[in-house]
């Protein structure tokens, strides 16, 4: 009788897995990711054959002293002495070996063999590995010819079960082949696409097989090791849109008309609806402030996620501050079953994702997550993020203030799009008030060469009609219609000092009863509070905000603000740029730090919120004295600067109508058009885009010499791109603070808990936990501030010394502190 060969043993009770099983059942998932896009075939080998190497005696021998030790740690099974069992490679090998008899000529099975080899040979580790290195040396190939002594191939073969090599030698035909032509050839067919993007999109469909492969593969292992959550898994399940319309459409029909502003709303709420019947592609929603964004674009999501028979709906958004207050309008209206928020930063970046459960499946219907998640998911390392890949396609992704896309990311985010749209079968919204120039239209207004060497890099291919509120002139109707407040450029020579902008704002604050002053960094809104405090304010009308507060302290004070201002009760809240977006709230009068002008229109939308005032609110731009910020802030930097100039150029106009704001981003991206392909520092191959594309050391393409195949091959350096991106320039770290129930959270991550609580513990701490800059991070780490919960865990908490209730965390001790009570 054949021995069974040991894929896993469970920690809890020592039952084993075989190899057969785990390949069979990892398959069986990775068949039904793939299926989206009609790719079936591919997800099942690749399933079968990614732990094909386990079925080596040195891996069993490994597995069977490791018994109770995870096996599958994001890295190659490690042996004393730092050695590894290398048990990913004979897969890929074996793929690669067969999939190449097919098409040779045209080198069909070749590329083909590689794209599904990457995957296998990339499943554990830092994501998918290099096609190419820094010198275009094709090292994926040294892989794929790695020695049959170390990736133990031949003696796989001989010992896989009947049932495992039969199955693979089925799927590994021309059927599997036929289904990648039907993938790859409408890319490499479309003559609009330059071969440069091409190969980008090539490098998008591999992406989107690794990222069915971990998941599938982490999904088996996982419900191996917990049986029971099988049961709560929706992997085949489509979701029912009906109950969520009829519970939004309800909602809706309830709205009361009390101001104008809301028939206007429910104007650009009927439009949704009407253009939810549009066909799929890429759309933009340009809403004034205030036009009730959020549930006209989860109006169209919702229908036209039933039109279509699409899975999810994505919302993307930047800032944590807006998740939680669309997730929880969301979730009030559709119930907790429909909505999922995936914004956690207290996961460590190196885990055994068996272990601890800090990642979510995206298997709600509706998922609320942030632009850094979406871009880390795509071009970041490891395999963490590469889970979320899959869930992207045949989807609806509304990216919510899509103005705050990092410039850095511009042709790297477009192109993925474009993929996802026109391959990826999903439909996107980009919503905002202040619409960037994202697509081939906003090149107009340029020369003709920077124009065609931008467009070459990767623009947006927008839909045919793709504005959902319709052509110019109907937009400047809906922003006239909308327009609540004055904006006026107060410039002082020199700038505006604490002093001077702290007496002008108590100056506003006794003819209006509600002040917000909005600043570019945290320095000026703690001296500008300092100011305010010790020129007698009333304690209980003057606010500060900024991000060294956790989410739940901000909540308490945003509460606290609005139960005043509906009371008729005097504000002065001074605030970073956290409060512009998506934070409903309306002061009489707002004053802004000059910023980027997308950033005013942000800021103006706190004033007047709902027209409750007579004639227009008033809204001031002050030039603050602040630093140079090119070295360190260069958005804000470049902000400034333009923003000036459009002021200039529209002189006793209204600053807020899209004729302002497209002028706007043509000064922004024209100025900065050169930094929109993610440079590298210290590279000489250029930029992100090139790594991530044709490569431009390449051996293969006609940069080098002629292409003599039909197919290219793979040329992406996967991860070294994957090392080299950030989508924030200075990463941070959360740290968990001591506000209010916070403090409960960490005496229960310090102690002895059951792992099953951990997810469920880690979320609400998610509240409570402050993103804390590197520089800041280290001084802490210096005052013996900052603690882990357990050790080796990657979880900190912060000494209750450095946190107080006017400014949040502190790099100086406080003292006289009041803590809310538990």
């Amino acid at each position: 009788m054949k021995r069974d060969y040991i894929a896993h043993i469970r920690k809890t009770d020592g039952v084993v897995q075989s190899v057969q099983d785990h390949l069979m059942g990892t398959a069986a998932i990775a068949k039904c990711l793939t299926g989206k896009l009609g790719l079936e075939l591919a997800g099942e080998l690749l399933g079968l054959m990614h732990d094909f190497g386990k079925y080596s005696q040195k891996f069993q021998k490994y597995i069977e002293s490791a018994a109770g030790i995870n096996p599958d740690i994001d890295m190659e099974d490690a042996l004393p002495g730092g050695k590894k069992i290398d048990h990913s490679t004979a897969g890929a090998q074996w793929v690669y070996r067969e999939l190449r008899k097919f098409g040779a000529a045209q080198g069909i099975g070749e590329l083909f063999g590689q794209m599904l080899g990457l995957c296998i040979a990339s499943h554990h580790g830092e994501g998918l590995i290099d096609c190419l290195d820094g010198e275009g040396n094709a090292v994926w190939k040294k892989r794929f010819e790695k020695e049959d002594e170390l990736t133990h191939l031949a003696e796989c073969e001989q010992n896989a079960d009947k049932a495992v090599q039969q199955k693979a030698d089925e799927l590994a035909g021309e059927n599997l082949i036929r289904s990648l032509l039907k993938a790859v050839k409408p890319i490499l067919s479309d003559s609009r696409i330059n071969e440069k993007i091409k190969e980008f999109y090539l490098g998008c469909l591999t992406r989107f097989l690794f990222s069915c492969l971990i998941d599938a593969d982490r999904i088996n292992s996982s419900d191996f090791e917990r049986e029971a959550q099988k049961e709560v898994r929706r992997l085949t399940e489509k979701p029912n849109w009906q109950p969520a319309i009829d519970k939004l459409e309800a909602k809706l029909a309830g709205f009361e008309n009390r101001y104008p502003i809301d028939e206007i709303r429910r104007r650009i709420s009927d439009d949704c609806l009407k253009r939810a019947a549009d066909s799929q592609g890429i759309y933009t929603l340009t809403v004034p402030t205030g036009g009730g964004k959020t549930l006209a674009s989860l109006r169209y999501a919702l229908h036209h996620a039933q039109k279509h028979n699409l899975d999810r709906i994505i919302y993307i958004i930047p800032y944590t501050s807006i998740i939680d207050q669309n997730a929880q309008a969301v979730r009030e209206i559709l119930g907790e079953d429909w909505v999922l928020e995936h914004h956690s930063n207290l996961e460590p970046e190196k885990q055994s994702w068996q272990d601890k459960l800090l990642s979510e499946n995206w298997d709600k219907p509706i998922v609320f997550t942030t632009m850094v998640q979406f871009l880390d998911a795509w071009f970041g390392g490891g395999t963490r993020g590469a889970r979320y890949i899959h869930p992207m396609t045949n989807a609806v992704l509304i990216f919510d203030e899509i103005q705050t896309l990092p410039v850095k990311c511009v042709h790297l985010f477009c192109n993925v799009l474009n993929w996802l749209a026109a391959f990826g079968i999903s439909t996107v919204v980009l919503c905002t008030a202040t619409q960037p120039l994202l697509g081939e239209l906003g090149l107009q207004n340029f020369p003709e060469g920077k124009r065609e060497s931008i467009s070459a890099r990767g623009l947006l291919r927008l839909s045919e009609n793709a504005e959902i509120m319709g052509k110019h002139q109907d937009l400047d109707k809906l922003f006239a219609d909308l327009s609540r407040v004055k904006i006026r450029f107060n410039e002082k020579a020199g700038g505006w000092n604490v002093a001077e902008a702290g007496a002008f704002l108590l100056e506003q604050f006794q003819t209006t009863p509600s002040c917000l002053f909005i600043v570019n960094t945290k320095k000026w809104a703690q001296e500008l509070y300092q100011y305010c405090k010790a020129q007698n304010v009333p304690p209980e009308a003057l606010f500060h905000l900024s991000t060294n507060q956790c989410a739940a302290h901000r909540k308490a004070i945003f509460d606290t603000i609005k139960a005043r201002l509906k009371n008729k009760q005097p504000v002065i809240c001074i605030s970073t740029q956290l409060i512009e977006a998506g934070v409903d709230i309306s002061m009489a009068c707002v004053i802004r730090a000059l910023g980027g002008l997308d950033s005013i229109a942000q800021a103006a939308g706190r004033c007047n919120r709902q027209g409750e005032k007579k004639g227009k609110g008033q809204v001031w731009v002050l030039n603050l004295q602040e630093q140079d910020f090119t070295q360190i802030l260069p958005d804000i930097q470049a902000g400034k600067t333009h923003t000036e100039r459009v002021f200039r150029d529209f002189i006793g106009q209204d600053i807020l109508q899209p004729a302002a704001m497209e002028r706007y981003f043509e000064y922004y991206f024209y100025q900065r058009s050169d930094e929109m392909s993610y440079s590298v520092k210290n590279s000489a191959t250029g930029s992100l885009l090139d790594w991530l594309s044709d490569n431009a050391l390449n051996p293969y393409g006609e940069k080098n010499n002629k292409r003599s195949k039909p197919l290219p091959l793979l040329m992406q350096s996967f991860k070294s791109a994957g090392r080299a991106f950030q989508a924030i320039d200075a990463p941070t770290h959360a740290v968990i603070v001591p506000y209010g129930e916070g403090a409960e959270l960490i005496a229960k991550l310090c102690g002895e808990w059951d792992p099953k609580e951990m997810r469920r513990t880690l979320q609400k701490a998610q509240r409570y936990s402050v993103n804390v800059f590197p520089n800041v991070w280290d001084k802490l780490q210096k005052e013996n501030a900052l603690h882990e919960t357990i050790e080796g865990s990657d979880i900190y908490y912060l000494d209750e010394r450095h946190y107080n209730d006017e400014f949040g965390l502190s790099l100086d001790e406080t003292s006289g502190m009041t803590f809310y009570d538990l």
